[in-house]
């Protein structure tokens, strides 16, 4: 099951997405810009073979709800998501608001 959800972050509203999987679920959340998203996010497959495509995202580890997405620290993030100031340890809220 995939569920759409508007996710509230400061003044802004983003898309949040839920994906339900045998055993696990997807989460992300969206800007115009880029995005974070759970632990099956590869991060580092972003930076080398997808590299051209300067992908702005974070990956935050542990997280089962949109909610959690937003108040975790982020694991990793992309070289271009390191651009905008966006670092491994700040919250997936704050990372979303640079993206804005």
């Amino acid at each position: 099951m995939v569920t759409l959800e508007p996710v509230q972050v400061g003044d802004h509203t983003l898309v949040g997405v839920e994906v339900k999987l045998p055993k696990t679920t997807l989460l992300s959340i969206s800007t115009s810009r880029g995005y974070i998203m759970c632990g099956a996010l590869d991060v580092g497959l972003l930076n080398t073979r997808l590299a051209d495509r300067g992908i702005i995202a974070g990956r935050a580890v542990g997280v089962r709800t949109l909610q959690q997405l937003l108040e975790a620290p982020l694991e990793s993030v992309t070289a271009e998501a390191e651009k905008l100031g966006i670092v491994p340890g700040m919250s997936g809220a704050e990372a979303l608001l640079r993206m804005l």
